[in-house]
């Protein structure tokens, strides 16, 4: 599974500590994130995560493109729920949304995603992605 890791600057942390409790899960997967976030957790879980060399905001489009396209299968995106302002992520979450790929927002749905996948709740998407219509 293609998985992206982000988060807003205050949950950087949590994101963090997630990725600690569930090092063995996500090891399995592919990770994308942005450049400064796959270096945060390179450096602090010792996990292989491809950072997109890009700034945070550029970083959402990019990843839109590639949702656009089934070129990712789920997005944990911890966001900070006292920010007023998310236009630069809700074209990504749109995206996810229309393609019917499982995001989350939160810590909560954050480990009910990652609890699946590893269940094998969303294999469909990888099957999704490796048989793209012609």
């Amino acid at each position: 599974m293609k998985i992206v890791l982000m988060a807003d600057k205050r949950k950087n942390e949590l994101l963090v500590n997630f990725c600690i409790a569930y090092r063995a899960l996500l090891s399995k997967h592919q990770l994308i994130s942005v450049y400064n976030t796959a270096k945060l957790l390179k450096t602090s879980v010792d996990i292989e995560v491809s950072g997109l060399s890009v700034d945070y905001s550029s970083g959402f489009e990019q990843l839109a493109s590639r949702a656009q396209f089934n070129e990712i299968d789920c997005v944990i995106y911890l966001r900070d729920g006292r920010k007023e302002e998310y236009t630069r992520s809700d074209e990504l979450l749109n995206v996810c949304d229309y393609n019917n790929i499982p995001y989350a927002t939160n810590l909560a749905t954050a480990e009910t995603i990652i609890l699946a996948i590893d269940r094998g709740d969303l294999d469909w998407r990888e099957w999704l992605r490796d048989n793209k219509p012609i």
